[in-house]
This record gives structure tokens, sequence and C-alpha cells, in this order.
């Protein structure tokens, strides 16, 4: 980390927001957000599309202005101070923000003078980074041949020439295939391991499971719920059960016939015609739920049991899933 950074990597906390709103015309994106991410740890943000997950980064990485509130970063204020902000932080934005037309090294090289960098300096910083994030055999191919998990790659590698003490990542590994996702994940981590404070926005339960020390859940621009990734899923029980039936107009009595096996109401999802329940797993539960469930004459197309996802903590926080937001989006 470079020394000019020292002084302030001693305060404990890197990022705050205390009460931001904003609007955009009838749209109420963000209603008073709060938040904190400590010196050196990850604050994943969960929410599914348009909760203002997005809205709360661009304010914080001064893109955009708050209507309400109050937030700093590296204790300055994003208002009055967004030069000071912006030299202390790195963005990688829901897409990859690479130029096509240049190589992944002179895409490295662009942005270590954009920063004012020395080109000889920022040349050995490019180069790092390539190896870092396994892009020597591509370094010197344009980027419009990248695949997607390299577009990201090199993307997240533009975010730290500068070496910035405090990281936004913005959904960045949406659309990306398992093994690239995998790979993310590690170099978020290894990234955090050597001092970066890093704050994620993220639809995957499983990603902020993997990653964060803490989560805040959003929706429709308020924090609903907040804590570590087992205490989200605490907040819903330990284990759930699923039942997608053939009809949907099956769904009434699957509700009946898990209410008396679950713990709770269950949840019904009309679109995908399926109803689950938290459960207390004990032995011959799943032997007597087919049982209840043929019992009651009904076609089930699948039957599961599971640790709470994303949309199970959605749909017992909000009464909808991701699913259902993105298909009203």
């Amino acid at each position: 980390m470079p020394a000019r950074y020292h002084a302030e990597m001693t305060d404990q906390v890197m990022v705050s927001a205390r009460g931001l709103q904003k609007r955009f015309g009838e749209t109420h994106a963000l209603r008073g957000i709060d938040l904190e991410v400590p010196r050196g740890s990850i604050l994943a943000m969960l929410g599914p599309n348009g909760a203002g997950k997005t809205t709360a980064v661009r304010i914080l990485t001064t893109l955009l202005r708050a209507d309400a509130g109050k937030a700093t970063v590296a204790g300055y204020d994003v208002r009055t101070q967004p030069a000071e902000v912006r030299r202390r932080i790195g963005l990688t934005g829901q897409n990859a923000a690479v130029d096509e037309l240049l190589t992944g090294r002179e895409n490295l090289e662009m942005i270590g003078r954009l920063y004012h960098l020395p080109a000889r300096l920022a040349r050995q910083r490019a180069a790092r980074l390539l190896e870092r994030f396994d892009l020597v055999e591509a370094a010197d191919r344009i980027a419009k041949t990248y695949s997607g998990g390299m577009r990201r790659r090199l993307d997240l590698g533009a975010s730290l020439v500068a070496e910035p003490p405090i990281l936004f990542l913005d959904e960045p590994t949406t659309g990306l295939d398992p093994r690239s996702r995998l790979g993310m994940w590690d170099l978020i981590a290894e990234l955090v391991a050597g001092g970066t404070t890093l704050l994620l926005t993220t639809q995957y339960l499983e990603e902020a499971d993997r990653l964060a020390h803490e989560i805040i859940v959003i929706d429709h621009g308020l924090v609903i719920a907040r804590g570590t990734a087992n205490e989200l899923k605490g907040l819903i029980g330990g284990e759930r059960l699923e039942v997608t039936v053939a009809d949907g107009d099956d769904l009434a009595v699957a509700e009946q016939v898990l209410a008396r096996i679950g713990n709770g109401r269950p949840t019904v999802e009309s679109r995908l015609r399926r109803v689950s329940v938290a459960v207390d797993v004990r032995p011959g539960m799943l032997a007597s739920t087919v049982r209840a469930l043929d019992d009651a004459g009904l076609n089930v197309d699948d039957f599961s049991l599971h640790r709470p996802t994303l949309d199970d903590v959605f749909l017992s926080l909000t009464g909808r899933g991701q699913a259902d937001e993105e298909e009203a989006a």
C-alpha cells in the first residue's frame, strides 16, 4: 500500500453513509440508507434489480449527488470533497468499462496516465496487473477479442492501477460463468487480505456468503435487514422445503399441506408454481411430506430441501422473489 494512504487507513470506518436519499422524478430510489464499512473489510449490498444498490454506489463514488443525507469515504465528504474521494477509490461497474479497440496492456497503461502516473510506472503496474489477473498471454490482443470473464478481470485490474485503498464493485460477477465467478471471488478475497476495503453490490447470496463480513439487504431504497449471511438465513429458518406443482390450480392445496409440516406460513410463487416453507429437519419428515402430497392428489414436478437462498430471503422479507422483481422491472 502506498505511503500516502497510511494515515487514512488507520481510521476504523473507511466508508460511511447516513440517511442517503435520492429521487429520479417520481421514483424514490433511496429512502434513507445507512451503512458503514470498516477498514480492511467487505460490506455486501444485496438486493434485486432496481433496489437502489447502484444509486448508492454512484453517490459514494461522487458520480451522483444525493438529495439528502451525508456520506464520507476515507474521511472525506463525497459532496464537498469529491476530488479527494476520487484519489482514494477504485470502481468497477456492472459493465466492463474497457476500450475495445485497445489491447489489454494499452487499457491499463491509459488508466495509469489518466491518474497522472509517470509513463514508466504506468507500464510497470500494467505488467504486474496483467500477470495478477492471468492476462499475460492476451495482453497485446485488442480487448474486443476478450471473453466476458477476461473483460471483467481487465476492468477490475483497471480499477487497481492507482492502488486505491477503497474499492467499489457493482455486481462484478453478473453474467460470468461459474468458473470465472469463482476466480473473481478468489481475487476479491486476495485484495481484502492485502488491506483493501471493499463495498460490493450483488444479487447472489452465495457471493455475499463467500466474501462479505457484513451484509445489508436493500429493497425499494430501504435497508430492510443487515447482518452476516448466517444471521440473514436465520431470519427465515435453517432449511427450506420447496415443492413445485405441475398445475398452478393446485397451489392452494400444496400450501395447506406445507402449512401443516413447516414453521410459519408457506410462501407461494404463483408464476413458478412453487410453494416453500421453513422446516425443522427431523427423521422421516421428507417421507411423510411425500405421502401427504400424494394423499392430497397433487402432481408434483419438483421437491427439494435446501439451505436458504437469496430468493428465500427476499420472499420472507418482502413477500416476493428476485425472479418476480426482474419480471416486473
